[in-house]
């Protein structure tokens, strides 16, 4: 249940860091017509700004010290926007899938990745 609980959390945060994400895709997609790829991967740095102090606090009830975590939370989001990244090309350059389309897929799958890897090492409670 209590895993439950956090995966809730979880995803309320990702909620606010996805429309952080998106919105920053859009806006230079739409507004300054840069490439849906690098847009995408400047939408997930922004976001992942935001997202790694709501889940140290919010979801994950974090208590180490932050330099421990903001580490492994980078290299979890670095391995997060090369994964993301990586999708969006192949999903909207190589497959020519719209980019909005793309990203919802590739959205779906690095959820699942930084999920796990955020609660099992990120943010895991010292043993």
């Amino acid at each position: 249940m209590r895993q439950l609980s956090q995966f809730s959390r979880f995803l309320a945060v990702g909620g606010l860091a996805t429309l952080i994400h998106y919105g920053v895709l859009v806006a230079l997609v739409q507004l300054f017509g840069i490439d849906p790829v690098m847009s995408s991967a400047v939408g997930f740095i922004v976001s992942a700004l935001a997202n790694y102090g709501l889940n140290y606090r919010f979801t994950f009830r974090a208590s180490g010290h932050h330099r421990h975590a903001m580490a492994r939370f980078a290299a979890v989001a670095g391995s997060g926007l090369t994964l993301n990244t990586a999708l969006m090309w192949l999903l909207s350059e190589l497959m020519s899938l719209h980019y909005i389309i793309s990203q919802i897929l590739a959205t779906g799958l690095v959820l699942i990745w930084n999920f796990m890897l955020h609660r099992h090492w990120t943010f895991a409670s010292p043993r």
